[in-house]
């Protein structure tokens, strides 16, 4: 057969010109290169409706809106055969305007009562499958007359939460309205009695399938009655009476499947079940009667599936052949060629109810499943998630999503459940379920994966996978639910640092901001949690100095304040405010911290979160004052917006609190105090006590912060003398002895220096102020108390024969071996003022020659190269004429040793950076 070729036509004016054709190259695709304009509008009509059978129903809804030709298509019968509200709030106004597509409608799906209340709106009567979640505020009316509106409904389904408002009476209704009802599970009726199930027995003649589910009471003689029933189950019913199930259900002809999990059955009742001829499955998961009788095993050839038997080996025993892996009953089972109409109603019962009973066990996370769920519990949930059933394929996943989690609280997973899970290859299923486009698989899948990957073996699986660039498309979903599991698993993955790139470059940050924006004016429980996971995952991105930048590009600053001043749940508070903190922390490498300062109410609405009840929220909101107050403006705009007195007050309330937050709090006094102003303000709101007491904390990091807190404070005469007052001097002294924090007890030092160095003398003459009541101070003895700490602090950095040594050379070597042994790396990140310097300067001449040593020793920290601040500060010692004073007290004769060689140090140090900046010019 001879290929026929086409010719291409081009017009040219209103001639024709034959083009060239080249077969042999179009074969090869190469026209596909060509830039080709595609008029949409001509696709034929079978393929744009098989175009939105691909879609959800909000892209269904924004395709048709493009054409007149593709709205008309857009309500085609066969694209609204199936419906699925649960992702959309759902009221009468919604239902009446889908109501005309809704005409052939046969199958719906609902979350809530309102939906419930709505579903009428649709005149759909021929609708034959409904099945409702969160029905627990769903009454007798509203199920009577839904029943009422739908005569043609073959199933119905509302759990797997109680239905703790629908009573007998509407399971009447449901008999006498719809004689063809085949399936019927509900969950959490309080009563099923025998009038209500005799009402399903005389009219409802093809009903197969029952379910009574977590129930309270149901009449067990009267589902005896039942003779169409092939499955029931009543798993996790209650107050059930087994003698006479044993003596009436054993008699139902049809009876092929029977679930009796999570209840108190005990051996002797399923024993006499077994002799049932037409009973070909027993499903008894976590039952403690049955697990207790090491004596109970399976009979007369029926399969029971329990916590203890090998649950693949008993699916594999219902089928002729089972020489395959067992493993693999169910891909075998939907792969068969030849089907067996039978057994697919027992095999997809079967999905059903596990996928129900795990998800609930799990949920209730008894204790000594261990070895259940990592030998064949994961493996079924993985198996179960591959089912045709959407429902069962939800169930699935969050059954994974749920297991794995040991402490909700504190986000902790059992590791060796994630890994079983990564094993046998559930990250990869997870993420073909997450790209589906049905909003509830996606919904579901995303709560897995984000749970998952808690454990960082899974997270890389995850990433690796391809799993970042699905969730960040996930976290851009109109769907809320959808969205906010998305977050969920940015969230985790941006715990590791390697992932914080990948999940910058996926757009992960431009989506988190918008998922904020995009609802900024909800307040629904959703919401709060979008919000929470969106903002915690922007937090854990915000530490890293690269994705930072990004989240400020793509308005994450703006966004974050939105939530840290207008959302009032602690939860979206606390991650607001650490994404701020955390953002606010690279002051010398971007320029966020002044640009949160820069937002309109940032400042005013961290100030007002360190008032809140909740511990978190007032911890991450001092964080992030404190990582504000770096820079000059923030601190005196943080101080104008009422920061001074809501710190000091934190710092008051928190004596009890948790070292974090105490940290934190001192640690904002600390930054506010670098400015005078802002220092005698703390000293005159009450500042000083609190940071006393804080620095007895048995915690090193609030040791740091406390002193350097109160190290600030000392500059001032007043504060100290207040300090002095308020006991400070015993609580110094005690910090500079025995913390097992260096920068603690140096900076416990240098505050006790500041303070009797001579400048409070004249102050304490005259008492803090009028207003104050001085207390009687000894400030001999305290003076004598702090001056004896401070010479046994710098004695401790003094090696006496490497300081003989350098004192008979000052070779560089000695010197340098001095340093080494002196040096606190911590103390290179110390920013000191002019001031502050030229104090130490002068206290090199003070007549006390333990000022002097511990002068000389604060001044080798602050210049030692390579410090972070250590150019600066000698620029201000050069200002300050350092150098002719460190001369004078190196060649001192009087002066301690200490005191000589810092000096000489100093002095190298100071020739050092101005060697590098001649160079440098």
């Amino acid at each position: 057969m001879s290929r026929r070729v086409r010719r291409k036509v081009a017009r040219k004016g209103k001639d024709k010109v034959v083009l060239p054709s080249y077969p042999e190259l179009e074969d090869e695709g190469s026209s596909l290169d060509q830039k080709v304009v595609v008029d949409w509008t001509r696709l034929p009509d079978d393929t744009v409706i098989q175009l939105f059978t691909c879609l959800n129903y909000r892209d269904r809804a924004s395709l048709s809106s493009t054409c007149r030709t593709w709205r008309v298509l857009g309500i085609s019968p066969c694209l609204w055969q199936s419906l699925d509200l649960r992702p959309h709030k759902c009221d009468a106004t919604t239902t009446a305007s889908l109501a005309s597509r809704c005409v052939n409608l046969q199958k719906l799906r609902f979350r809530g009562a309102e939906s419930a209340d709505a579903i009428i709106s649709l005149k759909a009567r021929g609708l034959r499958e409904i099945s409702g979640d969160y029905c627990r505020k769903i009454s007798d009316a509203t199920l009577s007359v839904i029943a009422a509106r739908h005569e043609a409904l073959e199933s119905l389904q509302l759990g797997p939460d109680f239905c703790e408002r629908i009573s007998s009476d509407a399971i009447k209704a449901i008999a006498i309205c719809c004689p063809k009802l085949r399936k019927l599970r509900l969950s959490g009726i309080r009563d099923v009695d025998g009038e209500a199930i005799n009402a399903l027995a005389k009219h409802c003649w093809n009903l197969t399938d029952i379910g009574f589910i977590d129930c309270l009471n149901v009449d067990e003689i009267a589902l005896g009655n039942v003779l169409s029933v092939q499955f029931l189950s009543v798993a996790g019913t209650t107050n059930m009476k087994w003698v006479l199930v044993s003596q009436h259900w054993g008699k139902l002809p049809n009876l092929t499947g029977l679930d009796v999990s999570r209840t108190d059955v005990v051996p002797t009742v399923l024993r006499l079940l077994s002799s049932s001829r037409s009973l070909k499955v027993l499903c008894a998961l976590n039952c403690p009667a049955l697990e207790e009788d090491s004596s109970f095993s399976n009979n007369k050839g029926k399969s029971l599936l329990a916590l203890f038997t090998d649950i693949f080996k008993g699916l594999a025993s219902l089928f002729v052949d089972i020489s395959k892996q067992e493993r693999n009953i169910f891909s075998d089972w939907r792969n068969l060629k030849k089907k067996d109409k039978n057994l697919d109603e027992i095999m997809n019962w079967l999905e059903w109810i596990l996928s129900h009973s795990l998800l609930r066990i799990a949920e209730s996370n008894p204790q000594g499943l261990d070895n259940f769920w990592l030998s064949q519990g994961a493996a079924l949930l993985l198996s179960l998630m591959q089912s045709s059933q959407e429902d069962v394929q939800e169930r699935a996943a969050t059954g994974l999503a749920t297991f794995v989690v040991i402490d909700d609280e504190n986000a902790s997973i059992d590791g060796g459940r994630a890994e079983a899970v990564m094993k046998d290859g559930g990250i990869c299923l997870l993420l073909n379920l997450a790209r589906s486009w049905r909003e509830g698989l996606q919904s579901e899948a995303a709560k897995a994966i984000a749970n998952l990957s808690v454990n960082t073996n899974v997270a890389k699986a995850v990433a690796e996978e391809g799993g970042i660039n699905i969730l960040a498309n996930l976290a851009r979903s109109m769907n809320r639910l959808v969205a906010e599991e998305a977050a969920g698993g940015l969230w985790n993955l941006s715990v590791g640092e390697e992932h914080k790139g990948a999940i910058a470059e996926a757009g992960g940050v431009k989506a988190l901001v918008d998922l904020i924006f995009k609802w900024s004016t909800g307040g629904d429980g959703v919401l709060v949690c979008a919000f929470e996971r969106a903002a915690g995952a922007l937090a854990n991105l915000a530490a890293d100095d690269k994705c930072s930048m990004e989240v400020a590009v793509v308005g994450g600053v703006h966004a974050l304040v939105m939530l840290a001043r207008n959302c009032k749940f602690e939860g979206v508070q606390e991650q607001a405010a650490r994404a701020l903190a955390n953002l606010a922390a690279h002051g010398d490498s971007n320029s966020n911290n002044a640009a949160v300062g820069r937002e309109t109410g940032a400042l005013e609405a961290l100030v007002q979160l360190t008032r809140s009840p909740h511990e978190g929220v007032r911890q991450e909101a001092a964080g992030a004052l404190w990582n504000l107050s770096f820079d000059d403006r923030n601190r005196e705009a943080i101080a104008a917006a009422g920061g001074v007195e809501a710190l000091v007050a934190l710092a008051h309330s928190c004596s009890n609190a948790s070292p974090g937050l105490q940290e934190r709090a001192a640690g904002a006094l600390w930054g506010l105090s670098v400015s005078e102003a802002n220092s005698i303000a703390i000293g005159r709101e009450g500042g000083v006590a609190p940071l006393i007491a804080l620095s007895r904390s048995e915690c090193e990091d609030v040791h740091e912060t406390a002193a350097g807190a109160l190290w600030n404070l000392a500059f001032n005469p007043g504060n100290a003398f207040r300090i002095v007052e308020e006991g400070g001097v015993p609580a110094l002294v005690h910090l500079c002895s025995l913390s097992a924090s260096k920068m603690a007890r140096f900076m416990a030092a240098l505050a006790l220096a500041y303070m009797f160095d001579g400048r409070m003398d004249e102050f304490a003459l005259i008492g803090t102020s009028s207003e104050s009541t001085s207390k009687s101070v000894s400030l001999d003895g305290a003076r004598r108390m702090a001056l004896k700490r401070i010479e046994a602090f710098v004695l401790t950095f003094s090696d006496p024969q490497t300081f003989a040594a350098a004192a008979a050379s000052s070779a560089p070597a000695s010197l340098s071996q001095v340093t080494e042994s002196a040096r606190i790396p911590e103390a290179g990140h110390l920013r000191c003022s002019g001031a502050e310097i030229g104090r130490f300067v002068t206290m090199l001449r003070n007549p006390s020659s333990i000022l002097k040593a511990c002068a000389a020793f604060a001044l080798l920290q602050f210049t030692i190269p390579g410090g972070r601040h250590a150019v600066h500060h000698v620029t201000l010692m050069q200002n300050a004429g350092a150098p002719r004073v460190l001369r004078a007290a190196a060649a001192a004769a009087n002066a301690p040793l200490e005191a000589k060689i810092f000096a000489k140090i100093v002095l190298r140090n100071l020739e050092h950076h101005q060697t590098e900046l001649n160079s440098k010019e």
